[in-house]
């Protein structure tokens, strides 16, 4: 799971290609070394349907818009991927046909077992729903060994934000429930449940580092690690 301000970088808005660069060159590590990768993006460097949208714009509409915003970033990184000669599948929830495939499971796991990276666009097709969501959503219907966040601009977990408090402590694991009860901001309340409910654990650490994302399918600790075996 990849978050739409990853993409942009220091610029905030669009794309920064240095950084979509250095995360397609991780990704082709990975996927030369033999890992099945599913990635899930969102689109809040260009549109976030509950925050640019509130007062203004009805809700469902809104977010049917933050939903194409993961449809443009998705066509990104799949030239970006394919210019590195790395196969991809672009798949939407909400049928686009003439620019990529509809999502249907059995297809999606399909291409993951022909090596090709399959990224999974437009949410989960419904309002009220966060990529967050998607990306649990999926890695439970492709039966991920794990989800790996990248975030911008933070390493981890904290029990508060590291910007603002100084001495925010970083959690090396939590579980699911801590992650519930304490209102941490790792993924919304729905996201969270659907991984604990399906064992699904989740690596969050720094896209800033893309090395990171290879560290984590490699099977070294980075970030901080929810749910699965401490």
């Amino acid at each position: 799971k990849i978050s739409g301000e990853a993409l942009a970088g220091d610029k905030h808005f669009g794309f920064d290609f240095d950084v979509v660069s250095k995360v397609c060159d991780v990704i082709k590590q990975c996927s030369e070394m033999g890992v099945e990768m599913g990635i899930v993006i969102g689109g809040g460097n260009f549109w976030r349907g509950v925050k640019n949208g509130e007062g203004y714009i009805e809700r469902t509409r809104a977010d049917h818009m933050g939903m194409l915003a993961t449809v443009i970033n998705s066509l990104a990184l799949q030239d970006a991927l394919e210019q590195l000669g790395v196969p991809t599948r672009v798949q939407t929830a909400i049928e686009m046909r003439q620019i990529a495939e509809p999502y249907i499971r059995r297809r999606a796991v399909r291409h993951l077992e022909k090596a090709r990276v399959v990224i999974f666009a437009a949410g989960t097709g419904n309002p009220y729903f966060s990529t967050d969501t998607t990306a649990a959503l999926r890695a439970a219907e492709i039966e991920a060994d794990a989800i790996l966040m990248g975030k911008n601009g933070v390493d981890g977990v904290y029990d508060s934000d590291p910007a603002i408090h100084k001495d925010a402590r970083k959690f090396d694991h939590l579980d699911y429930i801590d992650v519930i009860s304490r209102h941490l901001n790792v993924m919304d309340s729905t996201a969270i449940s659907l991984c604990m409910d399906n064992h699904i654990p989740i690596v969050v650490f720094n896209i800033e580092t893309p090395g990171n994302i290879l560290k984590a399918a490699q099977g070294t600790v980075v970030g901080t690690t929810v749910g699965g075996e401490q």
